[in-house]
């Protein structure tokens, strides 16, 4: 009989050790570069994250992705009790909730804001259930991502139409834009966007139609003042 040969893993070329690789979720991929100097530096190869995919808060805080410029597709899209919160208008929160929330914008803005410094080349980004990401931040990305061509925002509170007017400025390749149920999002800046912008595919289900976010009342600011 033969006798069985075997082969370590680190003497695979680095064309086989990228595409085994690729099969691989973020955990399993850095548990992985974890064993060796070879291995992690193929886990750093920009060619590996040409997308990426985040379904909770707590995984943009993990050290298990790369973000480099090979990156074409981003999708961060959540539902959970706690995001929910961040949904609901500021002043209807209690100290506890708006606490919660900074958290949470300032860790979405955070992660966007490295997007826009290392990811130029950004065809398509999700963003559904976002409730924390800002105008601000849309409009630098719109800036620093020349080659954006899709935006998919529904269901993002914060958005208004200031985002709108940044489109209409700064998305030359945006060619799909939806805001659907984003309730600070107007009629009227819709209509100023379809005029601007008249081959983009814009989709806003329900946003003109909802009721956008009031001042505080009076009656509620009072009881915050000092007597």
């Amino acid at each position: 009989m033969w006798p069985l040969l075997t082969m370590h893993i680190t003497q695979l070329n680095r064309e086989c050790l990228l595409h085994l690789f690729s099969f691989l979720d973020k955990d399993s991929r850095k548990s992985l570069a974890r064993t060796c100097s070879q291995l992690h530096d193929v886990f750093e190869d920009p060619a590996l994250w040409s997308l990426l995919h985040f379904r909770s808060l707590t995984e943009l805080q993990k050290d298990n992705f790369f973000l480099g410029p090979a990156l074409r597709s981003l999708s961060i899209c959540w539902h959970s009790s706690r995001v929910q919160v961040c949904s609901i208008e500021d002043w209807l929160k209690s100290a506890f909730q708006r606490s919660i929330c900074s958290r949470h914008e300032s860790l979405v803005n955070d992660f966007l804001l490295q997007v826009c410094d290392r990811c130029p080349n950004l065809a398509s980004v999700t963003l559904s259930g976002c409730g924390h990401v800002t105008d601000d931040c849309l409009a630098r990305l719109l800036r620093c991502c020349p080659r954006l061509r899709a935006l998919r925002l529904e269901n993002c509170a914060r958005v208004t139409n200031r985002t709108l007017a940044a489109v209409a400025a700064d998305g030359r390749a945006l060619q799909t834009l939806h805001v659907d149920f984003c309730r600070n999002v107007s009629a009227a800046g819709l209509r100023h966007l379809r005029a601007a912008c008249p081959r983009l595919a814009l989709r806003a289900e329900h946003s003109a139609a909802m009721l956008p976010d009031q001042p505080r009342p009076a009656a509620a600011l009072g009881k915050l003042l000092p007597r």
